[in-house]
């Protein structure tokens, strides 16, 4: 509860609900894949717009709005193999690759599609970045305990979809995936007792291979990404 320690006896943070809904509002029916503009032109708008303590409350909660609402897909894929195999699927949140290992090829992306319209490279890449940048402000508007668990959670489901789900590597996913990790670790730094880290990332930390990372616009290798050496120099930093 050290969060709430200093967001009582820190000062006083002035925050307005209101606005915070208006924010989000924006960021919802403003952006996404119905937008013209390119995905990081999009994340660099939002993260503007999102620039202020009200704005980092919206951020941290669209990050934890697509875990959820991510979870909560996985869970009915689940019912419906279920429903037409008599196959059952484990769905467990903090490690999510033992059932895309297992059942992969079966299973939608939950993040491509969130019924908020929330898109991983346009908003919550944004709301990724917003945190990170003001990551020592975060105890003084919410509790960040919550927040790191479900950051986490989108980044196993990025890189277990990648291996598993048929999702294409692009910039814009590797994108993501960068902001993941170093938001992810900037607000550990800030905790007292920040939590272990999870199952998946300790597997993935644990691999050395090199992953090829495409143009979004076509069939063009534009780089690579050796993810296992990322997490390790990110959050063992």
């Amino acid at each position: 509860m050290g969060w709430l320690q200093r967001l009582l006896g820190g000062g006083r943070v002035e925050l307005d609900p209101a606005r915070q809904q208006e924010l989000l509002r924006d960021v919802r029916q403003s952006y996404g894949a119905h937008a013209r503009l390119r995905f990081p032109e999009q994340a660099d708008a939002i993260t503007r717009l999102l620039s202020d303590d009200d704005g980092l409350v919206v951020a941290a909660g669209i990050v934890c709005e697509a875990a959820d609402q991510a979870h909560a897909d996985l869970l009915a894929q689940a019912q419906e193999v279920f429903r037409r195999t008599g196959r059952r699927l484990l769905v467990h949140r903090r490690n999510y690759r033992p059932l895309w290992k297992e059942a992969g090829p079966a299973l939608r992306w939950p993040l491509g599609a969130l019924p908020s319209g929330l898109h991983p490279y346009a908003q919550v890449t944004a709301a990724v970045a917003v945190v990170g940048g003001r990551a020592d402000r975060l105890d003084r508007v919410t509790d960040p305990q919550p927040f790191v668990t479900r950051l986490f959670e989108v980044l196993d489901l990025t890189t277990a979809g990648w291996e598993f789900g048929r999702v294409r590597v692009d910039t814009d996913s590797a994108t993501l995936v960068e902001r993941l990790m170093g938001t992810g670790a900037r607000v550990l730094a800030t905790m007292d007792d920040p939590p272990r880290l999870p199952p998946a990332v300790r597997e993935m930390m644990r691999r050395n291979h090199r992953i090829a990372v495409y143009d979004p616009a076509g069939p063009r290798v534009v780089g690579e990404l050796n993810l296992g050496a990322r997490l390790r120099e990110t959050l063992l930093a």
